[in-house]
């Protein structure tokens, strides 16, 4: 589970910026339901936004592990910034499994670079945790395929240009679900609702539809009827990041209830002192470790080839669970300030919560790990 002295050089670096510019635009992210572009830009410089771009694209080609650290570090600053990067580097991950030669040199570098910005689009308006019940049809007529559907839960639906797309070839077979990378500029797709959530404001969410958009047949990304196999695989290892986003939120209100229990006073002394408060603190650091080591162990997992599905899942399952109750618990130690805007464990609270639910929810983690266990 330790670090190499590279990737810990990656995690000070990651943490520095984490703390220097993405933390300070939390915030007014938040308020304003606007992404930090500034931020984003400086995502860029320091390379993040390539980090599952092999190095013949541009790209750092990172391990998993390095992967998580970085998930972990920047959700401890901003859990938005974290999403969008873990969407963006889905994308480029697709493309970089799955795509061929032309693809990738068409799409990869400039991806790398950080513009344009990907996305993916799997979950409709009636197919969430079942993506296999997809409406969304793509119909092959010559040399190109002709695309009509509708998509749901697009971060990055805003800012992206570049659509990871998965649709079906036969409408009623889902057995044909195939993946597609689309400009989001081709004719006939459009960006729908922006969604107001809970949390995670800062981040864009958005409906995508496609409506006869044509797109050259050489941009299907898999083999007709092999698309869903593609998006559970390279959703195992957005999984993990998922989980590591989640640890970096815990210790986020970990720390700040730390650090406010060290300077409130009451009973004459720090409350700190009172020793229910202490056991709460000690509660929250055994979950917040014994998640992030879960999540560690994920990732190694993924490393060393070994069969992931289970762990993946157990380690977004804690992971997740966990850094919804830390911030609670935060939340109860600030008292009444916890519930304004004055602290940011409301925020954390508020941002903790889609950790169980996006790219999987915890229903579904529990069934992978029960069928993993009793088959």
């Amino acid at each position: 589970m330790d670090l190499t002295t590279e990737q810990r050089a990656i995690r000070d670096t990651v943490r520095k910026f984490a703390r220097e510019e993405v933390r300070p635009t939390a915030q007014e992210a938040d308020e304003t339901e606007t992404f930090p572009e500034d931020v984003w830009d400086g995502l860029a410089d320091i390379d993040l936004t390539a980090l599952t771009v092999p190095e013949e694209y541009g790209g750092l080609d990172v391990d998993g592990l390095t992967y998580a650290v970085v998930n972990e570090e920047l959700a401890h600053g901003q859990l938005a910034v974290a999403t969008a990067l873990s969407v963006h580097c889905l994308a480029t991950s697709c493309l970089a499994t799955f795509g061929d030669e032309t693809q990738k040199e068409r799409f990869l570098p400039e991806m790398a670079d950080g513009r344009p910005v990907g996305c993916f689009a799997l979950s409709e308006p009636h197919a969430g945790s079942n993506p296999a019940d997809m409406s969304t049809q793509a119909r092959r007529e010559g040399d190109e395929y002709v695309i009509d559907g509708e998509k749901q839960w697009i971060t990055n639906g805003e800012r992206g240009e570049v659509v990871i797309l998965f649709a079906k070839t036969d409408r009623d077979d889902p057995r044909s679900v195939t993946q597609f990378v689309v400009p989001k500029s081709t004719d006939g797709v459009a960006v729908g609702k922006k969604e107001e959530k809970l949390g995670l404001r800062g981040s864009d969410t958005t409906t995508l539809s496609f409506d006869g958009a044509r797109i050259p047949a050489e941009y299907r990304l898999t083999e007709e009827g092999r698309g869903l196999s593609a998006a559970l695989s390279i959703l195992t290892g957005g999984r993990v990041g998922i989980a590591a986003q989640a640890v970096g939120v815990a210790q986020a209100a970990l720390d700040a209830a730390r650090s406010y229990a060290q300077d409130r006073e009451q009973f004459d002394g720090p409350i700190a002192d009172i020793q229910s408060i202490r056991h709460k603190l000690a509660q929250m650091r055994t979950d917040t470790q014994a998640a992030r080591l879960l999540t560690r162990d994920a990732a190694r997992r993924l490393d060393d080839d070994e069969p992931p599905a289970e762990a993946a899942s157990m380690a977004k399952l804690r992971a997740s669970e966990t850094a919804v109750d830390v911030a609670n618990e935060a939340v109860q130690i600030h008292g009444g300030y916890g519930y304004t805007t004055d602290f940011p464990v409301e925020r954390f609270y508020r941002d903790a919560k889609i950790t169980t639910i996006y790219e999987g929810t915890s229903q579904i983690q529990r069934t992978v790990i029960a069928r993993e266990l009793l088959e």
